[in-house]
Parts: C-alpha cells; sequence; structure tokens
C-alpha cells in the first residue's frame, strides 16, 4: 500500500488521497520492482461498483497501462456479477474510449457541497 499512496500522491488535485479501497480492491501494474501503475474496483453492491483511484507514473503515461488497468477491473466486476460500473472523473476522453458513457439511460451523478 505504501507504493501505492506513493503513486497517487503524484496527483493531489485529481485524486482522493483518503478513504483508499482496501489493498485487495488493486490491480497493479509494475516495471522491475516499482509500481508504474495502480487501479482500483470498489464494489457496492451487485450492482454497482466503481472505478476509482487509477494513476500511471508519467513516465510510463501513453504506454496503454491505464486501458489495461481499467479492463482488468472489468473482467473483476463480471466475474462478481456486477451490473454496471462508474467513475468519477475529469478524464471523460479515456473512459469513453474504454467503453463509459455519460448519461446512459438518462442517468447522472449529481453532487451536493456540504462544506
Amino acid at each position: 500500500m505504501p507504493s501505492i499512496r506513493e503513486l497517487l500522491r503524484l496527483y493531489p488535485e485529481q485524486l482522493a488521497q483518503q478513504n483508499l479501497p482496501r489493498i485487495s480492491s488493486f490491480f497493479v501494474a509494475t516495471a522491475g520492482d516499482h509500481i508504474v501503475g495502480c487501479c482500483a474496483l470498489q464494489i457496492y453492491s451487485k450492482r454497482l461498483a466503481e472505478v476509482r483511484s487509477l494513476a500511471v507514473h508519467p513516465t510510463f503515461q501513453k504506454r496503454g497501462v491505464a486501458s489495461r488497468l481499467v479492463e482488468l477491473c472489468k473482467h473483476r466486476a463480471r466475474a462478481r456479477g456486477v451490473k454496471e460500473l462508474f467513475a468519477v472523473t475529469s478524464q471523460t476522453g479515456f473512459f469513453a474510449r474504454a467503453g463509459f458513457a455519460t448519461f446512459r439511460r438518462e442517468k447522472t451523478a449529481m453532487f451536493f457541497e456540504v462544506g
């Protein structure tokens, strides 16, 4: 988990740093002995799971690492019988290429800022 946290800290403005999924929820990509990418599948119910905490070290971006990590999340979700995945992201183009869509069946994530 320390190596995953170190990778996530490279993106403090984009990724949540607190309340991370447990280690068993993560997939990692390695180069030698170093973690160069990570992504978690957080399952909420048989119906819904979230692809989250996706990060790839800048040196390894544009090599398909993120795409492969998301595919692994999709595969695990199918194996667990999950019906729908979502991702809260600013990288909508990336997730669209991965098959995610906004307003699918007219569903929208809505947020309320408490503080």
